[in-house]
């Protein structure tokens, strides 16, 4: 059974920083990424890595802010997340892809088959 569990997340300020760390444990070939949920809006991509951690992918509204790395020995995932805004709030989910040693980088919420139970991020002006 696949068991992914997010932690990191917390109440911050406009501009302050947090890292979400996941546990991952036997997702070593898989892509694994990040996902958020605002209040009455629907879940969005935030971020991916591929199985090695050679290529990452991140959605235009954390480009330059956010930073996703993953460490297999460890068997874990991590998103840096620098100069926070109140969109930024929500629900942050980790997830893994269905399909493992996948070429091409997911952003579809349909391609992860296995989420955590989310950890939530705020961020107040």
């Amino acid at each position: 059974q696949v068991q992914l569990l997010e932690s990191g997340g917390g109440l911050v300020q406009v501009g302050g920083s947090l890292r979400l760390s996941c546990a991952a444990s036997g997702r070593a070939l898989y892509q694994l990424g990040w996902f958020r949920q605002a209040p009455g809006k629907e879940r969005e991509f935030v971020a991916a890595i591929n199985w090695s951690g050679s290529n990452t992918y991140y959605a235009d509204s954390v480009k330059g802010r956010f930073t996703i790395s993953r460490d297999n020995a460890k068997q874990t995932m991590s998103l840096q997340m620098n100069n926070l805004k109140p969109e930024d709030t929500g629900v942050y989910y980790c997830a893994s892809d269905r399909t493992p040693l996948r070429p091409i980088l997911q952003i579809s919420t349909n391609a992860f088959g296995s989420w955590g139970q989310g950890t939530q991020v705020t961020v107040s002006s």
